[in-house]
């Protein structure tokens, strides 16, 4: 099974020194978020092979996260899956309106997913929808078992179970349990889908620690993290980093800074494989290496292949075996110089295997340990099976051997196994053959000679480099589907140009750095060595630089036969190299001309942004030195210390009287005689004097009321000042509370007023005299529409008339200023003033540099 869950075996091992009867348990893993790394990369393979798909392409990730679902929950016996719009929608993020006007007309327009409507037998009752993902079926119908989309039952439950953990929305089963959502499973509304989708990407690039691998390469201003998931999503960076921000809020992803690089971390995963660990060191069971299931017959250091039988939380890189499993390491510990030495069944792992076939013996071999000595005879030539762990010469060696996993306390079998040096991950045993990717298989094919002279650690490094190269024309060509076989053609003309591969003395090196990478001649990016990757023909963009070049070559030779008729072939040849090497310097230096202007003008922005910067910073500081120096002016009204001109209580008293005031006028506007100022002032008397009642019923319910709460200590406790404020402040929403009243009051007297009547009548009479309203303008409808026109109007006319009335109150109350207006100064006077006035640094540096 190569899920990240396996079932434990009943048979407990046997201790040390007792033979093993039954297989080595398999232990289960209990969370989601753990895979084996074989697991985690077809996890991986299979979501990236989901959304590559051409119908997703510019699609919305609440389409793209509709698929990965669906494709998730398919049922492995028939690739289909029912779910109604509203559990869909549930998965998403989303309500069953979006899945239906979105997600379903997207992914069937596209040929994405099938779907149609499952009825109730003999009814035309819907009960769901049978779903079927095109891509899952075509993998099963159509293409190899190598295929990504292949997946298998156990794979099936590995891909639910994870979405699960990621967005499952939660559920209440039949018999009263209840399975709790997702990290994201409650998050809903907009973006819902987007982070849900980036959140199963960046778990599936996480690490065993949950660190998640950032891709390398220049970066914008948005960073390293956001270009990692802008590359995930398929979208721009600033995009990536407000999801990543959106994440970070919600708790799921932690973005720091570890040694000045950012770093993306996924808690969940790294709690998981933190309990994993716990758990098992606890149970006496290895850390992070899981034995495989030992069966009678078997061989402790037989070659395993890797789809066979590979368990949870198996790291091929880490483990002392190729397989991951617990055997013995590639090498015993032994003097350098040993000689290839035949393993046997139960040899324990000695130096020697992979080399046995080839014959081929190291430099500086002496003599054969397989071969008897005088000093040595021939039964002690070679250690029997028995010897499992013995040394390979001499009683004592200096360094212990390494002994067989199966001899090892269950407690310390895995660390035994773990490797000393960074190094280890190079010595694991490398594959013959290519990879089972067909893409990768069509690419690689001109130099599979090269690919098995390369180590286990260089064909993974090759195999991710040429998944990239891959991805990069397959983004450039009219046909993506061709990438493969360009990618082919491409190392087939590096090897005729190289002239064949045993002329290549470093394979890895010249698969990284000649081999798959693009050698454009010219500016054009689909450029490779002058041939276009779109079409195959010759690159038009070379063309016309090769025609240019010929072109001034003939020029040069036209002056020069101009010029000096009389010269020989030789001659003429060697002035027109002459000359062109004088243009090509010419070029260059106007290059590097160029080049200094724009430095240059690079270094005058960045001083003149540093000069606005410290503009800026000295404009915020004086307007914080003036902050503080304002805070500390005592208030205005009452003289308290540090209130910045003015106290709380007294800022609610003077808005307190302002709002009076304005009531005052509301009322005097339809009560008082506007040119009489004593009936003015008897109104506002009379306004100031019913709000002050209002006023002190409310200090005195105010001063009740906290009576009742805190008796006998309210006076005693608490702060005067604090006392004041508040007093003030019930003040302030006392007249507040009651000034609308005199605002409508006023508006409902004005409307009766005869100019507001007379407004009314007239758009009466104007709405009855409609084109439409014209052959019977006494009817209901006529009536209503006029009735309404009419107070509409009276309710305009009530507001015009408060407004001009309160303008005019005003400008009665406010004194005019005695003191006359400045009189202008001429230009002459003030253009010497300003002459004499010092530049600030802006102006200084674009004198300068004009």
């Amino acid at each position: 099974m190569r899920g990240g869950a396996a079932v434990a075996a009943t048979t407990v091992p046997a201790a040390a020194g007792e033979p093993r009867v039954g297989p080595v348990p398999v232990w289960e893993s209990a969370s989601p978020w753990t895979f084996s790394p074989v697991m985690r990369d077809r996890m991986r393979g299979v979501v990236h092979e989901l959304l590559g798909h051409p119908g997703l392409k510019g699609a919305p990730d609440v389409a793209r996260l509709a698929a990965v679902t669906l494709a998730a929950k398919t049922r492995c016996s028939d690739l289909v899956v029912r779910l109604t719009s509203r559990e869909l929608g549930r998965w998403l993020g989303v309500g069953p309106s979006t899945v239906g006007h979105v997600v379903r007309p997207k992914l069937g327009g596209e040929y994405v997913v099938r779907s149609r409507d499952a009825l109730l037998p003999g009814t035309n009752v819907v009960v769901g929808i049978d779903w079927q993902v095109v891509a899952l079926w075509e993998a099963r119908h159509q293409h190899g078992l190598d295929h990504p989309l292949r997946l298998s039952k156990p794979e099936f439950a590995v891909f639910l179970r994870l979405l699960e953990a990621v967005c499952g929305p939660g559920w209440v089963h039949a018999d009263g349990t209840k399975t709790e959502p997702g990290l994201l499973g409650t998050r809903t509304g907009p973006g819902a889908a987007t982070d849900r989708l980036a959140l199963l990407l960046l778990v599936l690039e996480a690490r065993e620690t949950g660190v998640v691998r950032l891709r390398g390469g220049a970066v914008d201003r948005h960073g390293r993290a956001a270009a990692t998931l802008a590359w995930l999503l398929d979208c721009e960076t600033a995009e990536a980093a407000t999801v990543l921000r959106r994440l970070e809020r919600a708790g799921v992803v932690s973005v720091r800074q570890d040694g000045g690089r950012e770093q993306v971390l996924v808690p969940a995963v790294r709690a998981a494989y933190r309990e994993m660990r716990r758990v098992r060191r606890a149970e006496g069971r290895p850390g992070a290496l899981v034995p495989r299931p030992r069966l009678a017959g078997d061989s402790a250091g037989g070659d395993q292949d890797s789809s066979g039988s590979v368990f949870p939380q198996v790291n091929r890189r880490k483990s002392g075996s190729r397989a991951g499993y617990g055997v013995a390491g590639h090498h015993a510990y032994h003097s350098p110089g040993a000689t290839g030495v035949d393993q046997s069944a139960d040899g324990g792992g000695f130096s020697g295997y992979g080399r046995a076939d080839t014959g081929v013996m190291p430099e500086g071999t002496r003599t054969p340990e397989d071969q008897p000595t005088a000093e040595q005879p021939a039964a002690a030539a070679a250690p029997p099976p028995e010897c499992g762990g013995g040394p390979l010469r001499g009683e004592q060696p200096k360094t212990p051997p390494t002994p067989d996993a199966s001899d090892l306390p269950a407690a310390g079998r895995g660390a035994a196994h773990e490797p000393k040096h960074a190094s280890e991950r190079a010595r694991r045993q490398p594959r013959a053959g290519l990879p089972a990717d067909l893409r990768l298989r069509v690419a690689l094919g001109p130099v599979a000679g090269l690919w098995r002279q390369l180590g286990g650690w260089q064909q993974d490094q090759v195999a991710a480099a040429t998944k990239t190269e891959l991805a990069r024309l397959s983004s450039m060509l009219e046909q993506p589907g061709d990438a493969p076989q360009v990618l082919a053609d491409r190392l087939t003309d590096r090897l005729a140009e190289t002239g064949g591969e045993t002329w290549v003395s470093t394979p890895f090196g010249w698969l990284t750095h000649r081999g798959l990478k693009q050698r454009p001649a010219c500016s054009d990016r689909r450029c490779d060595d002058g041939i276009r990757l779109d079409t195959g023909g010759d690159c038009g963009t070379c063309g016309n630089m090769i025609h240019l070049r010929r072109a001034h070559r003939a020029r040069i030779g036209t002056d020069l036969d101009r010029e000096q008729p009389g010269l020989t072939d030789t001659e003429r040849r060697q002035l027109v190299e002459a000359r062109l090497r004088e243009h090509t310097a010419a070029q260059a230096q106007d290059l590097a001309r160029r080049r200094e202007r724009a430095a240059a003008e690079q270094a005058r922005r960045t001083a003149a942004r540093a000069a606005a910067e410290a503009r800026a910073e000295r404009k915020r500081e004086a307007e914080a030195a003036a902050a503080a120096a304002r805070k500390a002016l005592p208030c205005a009204d009452c003289g308290q210390q540090r209130s910045a001109g003015l106290c709380e209580a007294c800022g609610y008293r003077r808005r307190t009287e302002a709002l009076i005031e304005e009531a005052g006028q509301i009322a005097a506007t339809w009560t008082a005689d506007l040119t009489d100022p004593a009936d003015i002032a008897a109104v506002f008397d009379y306004v100031r004097t019913v709000l002050g009642h209002d006023i002190a019923l409310a200090h005195e319910k105010f001063l009740t009321m906290m009576e009742q709460e805190a008796p006998g200590e309210f006076h005693g406790d608490l702060d005067p000042a604090a006392v004041t404020s508040a007093l003030a402040f019930r003040a302030l929403q006392t007249v507040e509370e009651v000034l609308p009243e005199y605002r409508s009051s006023a508006l409902r007297r004005l409307a009766r007023t005869p100019q507001a009547e007379t407004e009314a009548r007239r758009a009466y009479t104007a709405e009855q005299n409609r084109r439409w309203y014209r052959a019977n303008p006494h009817g209901a409808d006529a009536v209503a529409a006029a009735t309404k026109a009419a107070d509409t109007a009276r309710t305009r006319t009530a507001q015009h008339l408060l407004d001009t009335r309160l303008a005019q109150l005003r400008q009665q109350t406010t004194t005019p200023t005695e003191q006359p207006a400045a009189a202008v100064a001429p230009w002459s006077d003030r253009l010497v003033e300003m002459a004499a006035r010092p530049l600030d640094d802006e102006t200084q540096l674009a004198a300068a540099s004009a």
